[in-house]
């Protein structure tokens, strides 16, 4: 699996069929609706019934516990949040789902671990940088993966790898809201090529 996360925020229950399609034969198999998306846990669910088995589906933008277990019910399998939450990346772990908590400096980053947390999601990235990662990576247990979140893009995929990043979540890069499939799967397949330049 790619370490790359497609971030679909305002996706319609509508259209998630037809573009998780797009991203999985792209290349790009973790994927994550927010939930300040319209009808969000109904996207989700439909994702999760047609393509469950192929992808690793689940929510953005969770910060609550009680927005966990909703989004478990669906069947989905992967939590990521803005921020770090405790509580969130607990409930997320009892349910078997991966948790992602959004992190931005040692302190934070430390606390997720310690709750548990599958990863850590740098965000903003761009405003940290890759010289602030490097910094971060270096206290960090070296097999705690770091995905690089908001402002970074397929351009930019080689230094922040080099940096200490595991992974990118892909928000606007890939999708904006009414976008038809075909061009999501061309910019999902550029990302994947980029990817695979520098993995």
């Amino acid at each position: 699996m790619r370490e790359l996360i497609a971030i679909l925020r305002g996706i319609t229950p509508t259209e998630a069929p037809a573009i998780t399609a797009a991203l999985i034969e792209a290349g790009i198999t973790r994927i994550e609706v927010p939930l300040n998306s319209p009808d969000p846990l109904e996207s989700i669910a439909a994702m999760v019934a047609e393509y469950g088995a192929q992808a690793q589906i689940g929510a953005g933008t969770v910060l609550e516990p009680a927005q966990v277990a909703q989004v478990a019910a669906t069947g989905a399998r992967l939590i990521v949040s803005p921020d770090c939450n405790p509580q969130v990346i607990a409930a997320s772990r009892a349910a078997g789902l991966d948790s992602f908590p959004g992190v931005f400096t040692p302190t934070e980053a430390f606390a997720a671990i310690r709750a548990g947390a599958t990863g850590l999601k740098l965000f903003p990235a761009f405003k940290l940088g890759t010289d602030g990662l490097k910094a971060i990576r270096a206290v960090l247990p070296p097999d705690c993966a770091v995905f690089a979140v908001g402002g970074v893009g397929p351009a930019d995929f080689a230094q922040w790898r080099e940096a200490g990043a595991t992974g990118f979540g892909l928000g606007t890069a890939l999708y904006r809201p009414g976008m038809a499939a075909a061009e999501v799967r061309d910019r999902a397949r550029a990302a994947v090529a980029a990817w695979d330049a520098c993995a």
